[in-house]
């Protein structure tokens, strides 16, 4: 089973067709209760300092916040910018596997098919930058 952080991560740079497509069997078959609807706040960011090795604030950034509670199990969804929906279905796909309903179980499949999918387009991307890359010892005169 993939853990907490690298679950949301996938979801959260995936189209959000997956997480909508997850939350949507949830919802049809299992009653769920918001506990905070959708709404923004604003969190600090940490950066570490690598010369230092220390922790530093480099400001603010929006974020959308939800809790659902789904069989008893409180799900939390928190995304950057101003986004309701993903945070409602990432707060929905949360307390599902809080709540270990038999649902996730046939989601491994479908979010490792979308992280080999992400990992493709990071190295398709990755590859375009390299061939755009200036070799400044050849260019001697």
């Amino acid at each position: 089973m993939l853990k907490r952080s690298i679950r949301t991560e996938i979801l959260i740079q995936s189209n959000s067709s997956l997480a909508n497509e997850l939350a949507e069997e949830i919802i049809t078959n299992y009653p769920h209760k918001e506990i905070n609807a959708p709404h923004y706040g604003l969190t600090m960011l940490k950066l570490r300092e690598s010369a230092q090795n220390s922790l530093f604030h480099i400001g603010e950034v929006l974020v959308t916040e939800c809790k659902v509670e789904i069989a008893g199990h409180i799900g939390v969804g928190i995304v950057v910018g101003m986004e309701n929906d993903l945070a409602k279905h990432l707060a929905i796909i949360d307390a599902a596997y809080g709540a270990n309903l038999p649902e996730t179980i046939h989601w491994a499949q479908k979010l490792q098919h979308a992280e080999q999918k992400i990992k493709e387009e990071k190295a398709k991307k990755q590859a375009e930058l390299l061939q755009t890359k200036v070799n400044f010892e050849t260019m001697e005169e």
